[in-house]
Formats: C-alpha cells, structure tokens, sequence
C-alpha cells in the first residue's frame, strides 16, 4: 500500500491545498454556526461525569470508544492527556463520516485490532447500540492498564432488561427509524460485565431524564435530576476499576 505522507508534493501545491482546505473547514463552521437548532440532551451529565472522574484520576492516556463525529477526544487532548479514538466507521455507520475534529481509528471494540492499553476508556452513550455488549465491554476492559478505568454511560433501568427501547408502544416516534438499537442495561449485565471482567464498580450515578418509566418515553426532562436507585431513573454513568495486579 503506498503512503501519502512519502509523496513528494510540491510546496506551492501544498500552500494552495493548504489555503483551500482551511477554507473549506471555515466555511464548514460557518454554516453548521449559522444553522443551530436548540436541543437539550444528556451530553452535559455524561461528560460532568467523564470530567469528574479524569479530574480525581489524572491519567496519562484515554481512549475514547465510539466517538463519531464529536469533539470529545479533542477536548481530551486539550486537558493533556495522550488520547486515542476509535469508532467502526464502515460497518456501523451508513455513510461513514468524517471527524474534523480529531483523528478517528476505524476499529471494531468487538475485536479491535488496536494492542495497546490505556489508563482509561470512554464510552459515552455508545454500548447500548452494540448488540454484543458483551464483547465490547471483555474488549475495553483488556485494554485497560492494571488500576485503570472504564467510564460508560448508557440508557438503564436497574430492574429490567431491554432489547431495544425504540421498539417499546410508549417510545417517541422519532426514534422509530433510526437503523441501529438502543438497549437499556439492568443491574445483571453491570453485575454480569464487572464479573466476567473481574472488574470493581468504582463509581455510579442514576439520573432521570424522561417524565414516563423507560429511556425514550414520554416527555424528556431538562434538565435531567440526579437520583438514586429506588427512584425513576433512564441513565447511568458508570466506572469500573481494573484491579492493580492481573493476579488479583
């Protein structure tokens, strides 16, 4: 395969690219500037959570799982940390996509070829689309640093299990065409992952975001209220802890 980078590119055709990508960039942020829809969502619960726990770990490496087209990884970066993102561009999304923001691995968590390990991964709002949520978590789990942390937030309801709440009579239409599932966990797959994985639960946090008893249905709430198990509830944000020796 050749390499683009040991091209030999002239430099004034490398100025003219260069001009014309940073335009294009610009005028790309101009547009999506000019075309803001306000929407809340649960993004500013999961990245407190995901700050929060970075600020008390300070780790020197991340991985961040899933990012999509989001800015995530960047602002990682911009914290100091050595970051790594991945996502499966061609067989999760449609159309693939492109990240402007950071620089994207196309990798399967299910069986990623990436070999390196991290002192935290990151998955925000992302395992419940994973049918075999199993397989991610054993993947992100044996990429951890012994002492290291897994932080996932995901769509939860402590008593039950969920298949796909999209299909659930009392979901919003609106997510009724959407091409991938959206599982909500119960306590027996967070208790199934950190078994099977011989991982502790490091810290949890139950929030409400739905005014009916399961993620999608009803009214959505903003902004979303912090609880605790016994109350309603449609999200969790959680860490799970490596041990510090493998023999543990």
């Amino acid at each position: 395969m050749i390499n683009p980078s040991r091209w030999f590119i002239p430099r004034p055709v490398k100025a003219m690219v260069h001009r014309f990508g940073s335009w294009y960039c610009n005028d790309l942020c101009r547009r999506e500037y000019e075309s803001q829809d306000w929407k809340i969502n649960e993004r500013p619960v999961e990245f407190r959570f995901v700050f929060d726990q970075l600020s008390k770990l300070s780790p020197r490496s991340v991985l961040d799982v899933g990012t999509g087209t989001t800015a995530l990884p960047s602002v990682l970066r911009t914290c100091g940390y050595l970051v790594t993102a991945m996502d499966n561009v061609r067989d999760y999304w449609q159309d693939g996509f492109h990240n402007r923001h950071f620089y994207v691995r196309d990798d399967d968590i299910r069986n990623p070829a990436l070999n390196q390990t991290f002192d935290v991964v990151t998955c925000i709002s992302v395992l419940e689309h994973i049918a075999d949520h199993r397989a991610a978590v054993r993947s992100m789990c044996r990429l951890l640093n012994p002492g290291g942390h897994l932080l996932m937030t995901f769509a939860y309801n402590e008593a039950q299990y969920y298949p796909n709440a999209y299909e659930l009579p009392e979901s919003d239409p609106m997510f009724r065409a959407l091409p991938y599932i959206c599982q909500i966990f119960s306590r027996r797959e967070v208790t199934e992952w950190a078994e099977a994985n011989r991982v502790c639960i490091a810290a949890q946090e139950y929030w409400c975001c739905y005014t009916a008893d399961l993620w999608t249905c009803g009214s959505y709430i903003a902004p979303p209220r912090r609880v605790d198990a016994h109350q309603k509830h449609h999200l969790l944000c959680l860490a799970l802890q490596k041990p510090e020796s493998s023999l543990t």
